[in-house]
């Protein structure tokens, strides 16, 4: 245990937590992390180190770095370092009464209605959804060309997680729109949305609009299901079904809630992993006469893809795994603190904010030697606290195991049938945060050639 309580009489004895250099003003950091949140992150430890506090604007944070760090974070009760206060802005995405939106005792039996659908027997029947989806995407390709894989990305695994979690009713019913609707859920989780989700911008507004009509179409499936008797085997009906403790029914914006809340962990995972995970094979081109003796051999086994046969790919594993060290999805890991929280010799004061940042975690090298470089074979970390991509503890990404295995399983069906290289200089590449999700520059374009062996 790395989280240290100390004795009223010792608390003097607390040394102050470093502080950021260039605060502006009454807005602090504010202007600099919205700009810049990764850039600055790394400023804030390379300056400052494990412990290091910045102003967000009036809402002090502390930046934590380091497994003893995170461990502490994470094995922290939630009494004392409370995730639904710092991560109010998903609220409006979620809705109220659901997640982080709701009291802690329902929310609680939320989650254990979300596992529902990640129970092997659910799982299991994955794997081939997804095998199919990808036969789909590629079916118009032809020999070769060109597309922006992190654009084919997200469309595809927004189809996918929605045939997997939803049904194919709404998989089919999939249009331009329901695309829209959760691009502009995503572009309202800005920066700016950890002080405040309530602001008066375009983006939150259309946030607000994109949150009343995804209730409609799914509030729509819902009826359309109840009034034909339909019952179909997907998360949609496990949420149609499910009932809290005390006999009552999950409402309409509850239902929708939870989906977005699903979507949400399988959904934005998967897109940006699997987009980077191409453009670091294709950037790392002597790999692949492997990973395709990989891939055909786990065809060889079976014609179609397995959850157990995606267990026995460990190149392409790796791929995964070195993708979300290098390149993690979501880089700001927050909680409140309701109690005086202690770690080593630092006090952090209630009514501020502890952070993770899993990109700067990950590029420590007496944990990764040698960070910066992409390497598909790297082992995985001894301390288990200091690879933090899907999170840690009670809070940890409910979605990370779907969405692992819907990237293993695009790839194996990907590269079945295709080689792929980059169609710009390797450097060109690179990693933006347009919201509190890390994805590759625009465009993202790879170019494709239909395998010859």
């Amino acid at each position: 245990m790395t989280t240290i309580e100390l004795p009223a009489s010792q608390k003097q004895k607390s040394r102050p937590i470093p502080f950021v250099s260039g605060a502006s003003g009454p807005a602090g950091h504010y202007e600099e992390f919205c700009a810049t949140p990764l850039e600055f992150l790394h400023r804030a430890f390379d300056e400052c180190g494990e412990v290091a506090e910045f102003d967000m604007g009036g809402l002090r944070t502390v930046l934590m770095v380091g497994p003893e760090a995170h461990e502490a974070f994470f094995r922290a009760p939630e009494e004392q370092l409370n995730a639904a206060a710092a991560y109010q802005m998903m609220v409006p995405v979620f809705g109220e009464g659901v997640q982080f939106g709701a009291s802690p005792e329902i929310e609680r039996q939320q989650l254990r209605i979300q596992y529902q659908g990640l129970r092997y027997e659910k799982m299991i029947n994955y794997a081939a959804l997804v095998a199919g989806e990808v036969e789909e995407f590629i079916k118009d390709w032809g020999d070769e060309g060109e597309k922006d894989f992190y654009e084919a990305f997200t469309d595809l695994t927004l189809k996918t997680s929605t045939h997997c979690l939803l049904g194919s009713e709404l998989r089919y019913q999939l249009t331009h729109e329901f695309e829209e609707l959760y691009g502009d859920l995503d572009r309202g989780l800005d920066p700016a949305a950890l002080l405040d989700p309530y602001q008066q911008k375009d983006t939150y507004r259309k946030r607000d609009l994109a949150r009343t009509r995804l209730q409609e179409l799914v509030s729509a499936s819902v009826r359309s299901r109840r009034e034909r008797g339909v019952v179909s085997n997907d998360m949609l009906q496990i949420y149609m079904d499910a009932q809290y403790e005390d006999g009552t029914k999950l409402t309409d914006n509850e239902i929708t809630g939870m989906v977005i809340w699903f979507m949400f962990a399988g959904h934005h995972t998967s897109s940006n992993t699997a987009a980077w995970s191409l453009v670091e094979m294709a950037r790392n081109p002597q790999y692949f006469p492997e990973l395709k003796a990989e891939i055909d051999a786990l065809y060889a086994k079976s014609k179609e893809l397995s959850m157990n046969a995606l267990r026995d790919i460990p190149l392409l594993e790796g791929f995964v795994r070195e993708s979300l060290r290098v390149h993690p999805p979501l880089n700001a890991i927050s909680r409140r603190v309701l109690k005086e929280f202690h770690y080593k010799d630092y006090v952090v004061e209630v009514g501020k904010n502890v952070m993770l940042c899993p990109h700067v975690a990950h590029k420590l090298p007496e944990f990764f030697p040698n960070p910066y470089v992409f390497d598909p074979k790297r082992p995985a970390p001894e301390n288990v606290f200091a690879s933090i991509a899907f999170g840690g503890g009670k809070h940890k990404c409910i979605g990370n195991a779907f969405a692992l295995l819907q990237v293993r399983a695009i790839f194996c069906a990907l590269l079945r049938e295709y080689d792929f290289e980059l169609t710009q200089a390797a450097e060109a590449y690179r990693e933006v945060m347009p919201t509190l999700i890390l994805r590759p520059s625009d465009p993202c374009r790879l170019r494709y050639k239909r395998r010859k062996n």
